[in-house]
């Protein structure tokens, strides 16, 4: 990956004013309201990466033939910034995400960044922004590094330049609705990836083949689509951006295998340990939206939600389909969610303790 480059940090020359600042992230909702700063760093075949920036947010300019314009060739990472009980700023898990975002990369095709540089490119952007964290329920200030293939070039063949970024947003809920749990509507028309190809790559390509399934899971009134397998279309697999629990009558989780076809969720995976370290029963294997529904009409499953970053743990209440439709457990957050969610939440907000060193303190 050759030598990694220092960064230069060139603060906004006119960063927006604290009144303007302070009213946006009042109530931020999700990804429409953006920091002062980001970050870039540049990448070419036998140079490396070089020319590490923190610098004023501002528009890219692109030649037309830039090759991720036509290929698709991106990954991109999501990650939060929270406040500490202490009043310290923190990142969780930046590491994981770093590892992620590499698997990615040679997935794509793409060069790998050193996982110093990624961690390093989040905090200094966390940190040069850090009065744009909201003073709201559940607020945190989002990460969002991405790497575009940039050679301009239309040969169908990986890219020999690339540009890494990290744009920052302050964050308040995830989901419009604010209801206490969501609805999904099974897609039972398209499927999100199939084996050997892209599920397990954090790429935009499989996020835009969801849009249409998302859009009719929102015409039907529903929150989020849930995907089934693409071979036997029986299989459940993830949500639109989300991995799935489901919590049993016996106290037992169950979570679909990583099979290269779902995304592996880091949420996902923080919350598999937290669940073993409590001492409950947690399989990895797959579930049939039939047994699904079998099981939540006999009582068997009590409890399902979805995790991830960006919507952290979300309580499923009923699950709609072409052919009918049924409730998960009473249709509200159950115990079982609830007290996972407290426990992961509690070491990202520095109330409880941290025993794996998930969290990294800005200060």
């Amino acid at each position: 990956m050759g030598a990694v480059p220092a960064f230069t940090i060139e603060p906004s020359q006119s960063p927006v004013p604290e009144a303007e600042r302070l009213a946006r992230i009042a109530a931020p909702g999700f990804g429409k309201v953006f920091t002062d700063h980001m970050v870039t760093i540049r990448y070419a075949e036998g140079k490396g990466w070089y020319d590490a920036k923190v610098t004023a947010r501002q528009p890219l300019t692109l030649d037309p033939a830039t090759a991720v314009l036509h290929y698709a060739q991106e990954i991109f990472e999501g990650l939060k910034a929270y406040r500490l009980e202490d009043g310290a700023m923190a990142l969780f898990r930046p590491d994981a995400n770093a590892q992620r975002f590499n698997a990615s990369a040679r997935r794509m095709a793409m060069a790998e960044l050193p996982e110093e540089l990624f961690i390093e490119s989040c905090r200094l952007l966390a940190d040069i922004d850090r009065a744009w964290f909201p003073d709201v329920e559940g607020g945190s200030i989002y990460l969002r590094p991405f790497m575009i293939a940039s050679e301009v070039f239309l040969g169908v063949k990986p890219s020999s330049e690339y540009i890494y970024m990290v744009i920052a947003s302050s964050a308040g809920g995830y989901f419009k609705s604010g209801a206490p749990a969501v609805s999904l509507w099974v897609s039972q028309d398209y499927s999100r990836a199939a084996p050997g190809g892209t599920g397990a790559a954090k790429c935009g390509g499989n996020y835009a083949s969801s849009l249409v399934a998302q859009a009719e899971a929102i015409k039907q009134g529903h929150d989020q689509v849930v995907f089934l397998d693409a071979a036997e279309n029986r299989w459940i697999e993830e949500l639109g951006g989300m991995n799935i629990f489901f919590v049993f009558e016996d106290g037992s989780l169950q979570t679909p295998p990583l099979s290269g076809t779902i995304l592996p969720g880091i949420t996902r995976n923080s919350l598999l340990t937290l669940a073993r370290e409590a001492g409950l029963t947690v399989r990895e294997e797959p579930y049939a939206i039939d047994q699904w529904e079998a099981d939540a009409k006999s009582g068997r499953l009590v409890e399902a939600f979805a995790c991830g970053t960006a919507a952290v743990v979300t309580p499923i209440g009923r699950v709609s389909s072409p052919s009918g439709s049924f409730t998960v457990g009473a249709g509200g957050p159950g115990q079982a969610t609830q007290r996972l969610k407290d426990r992961l939440v509690g070491i990202q907000r520095g109330v409880l303790p941290d025993p794996h060193d998930w969290v990294m303190r800005l200060d």
